[in-house]
């Protein structure tokens, strides 16, 4: 097994090239969605985050109200450390737990993971990162998401930037022209993927 890690940042395409490469035999470790699942009703961590920010975090069917929770969070360097220590840890426990599922294999295991370049992992053979202009990410976001525009530039701000996300990359994608290209891209790199996979 290798472990690939694959990161963009908002409305680069990060998760289009994800499906890619799971269509080309790569496992995915979805870092959104195993978030997502930890902070489903009845879960451990739900209930630690309720306790810690108050029930008017919950909707009335039990799920996590997430835009409440970025609401305190966004603004509160306190309140950021306090959920990251609740989700961070069991995040991890369970990323873990998916890719040791592979390791007696000779899989390409990719971690798809948007901080990675925040929070960068040991034992990664390759980094792709998902590249493309600011501008063309604001203009996806606003309109395939239905952001306005002040919304998703904040968003994407709120990431680390650019140039620091391309400097952990060992594998660039440019996603800023068309799907006939990042197509020719990705199947690029799942060739030197396999390649380095063969390697080890």
């Amino acid at each position: 097994m290798i472990l690939v890690g694959l990161t963009g940042g908002i409305g680069a395409g990060k998760s289009t090239v994800s499906a890619m490469l799971a269509e080309r035999g790569a496992a995915i470790v979805d870092a959104d969605q195993i978030a997502r699942d930890l902070q489903m009703p009845g879960t451990e961590v739900l209930r630690a985050m309720a306790e810690r920010f108050g029930d008017h975090i919950l909707l009335a069917d039990g799920a996590l109200d997430r835009g409440a929770v970025a609401k305190i969070v966004f603004n509160d360097d306190a309140a950021l450390k306090d959920l990251n220590g609740i989700v961070h840890p069991a995040m991890q426990a369970e990323i873990q737990r998916q890719i040791d599922l592979h390791k007696d294999t000779d899989r390409v295991v990719v971690l798809d993971f948007p901080l990675l370049g925040e929070n960068p992992r040991k034992g990664l053979v390759a980094t792709v990162v998902v590249d493309i202009p600011v501008d063309v990410a604001v203009r996806r976001l606003v309109d395939q998401r239905g952001m306005d525009e002040t919304d998703a530039l904040a968003r994407i701000n709120s990431q680390i930037s650019r140039e620091e996300r391309l400097a952990t990359a060992t594998h660039v994608i440019d996603n800023g022209g068309d799907r006939d290209r990042l197509v020719e891209q990705v199947d690029a790199l799942w060739a030197t993927l396999v390649g380095l996979s063969a390697q080890h």
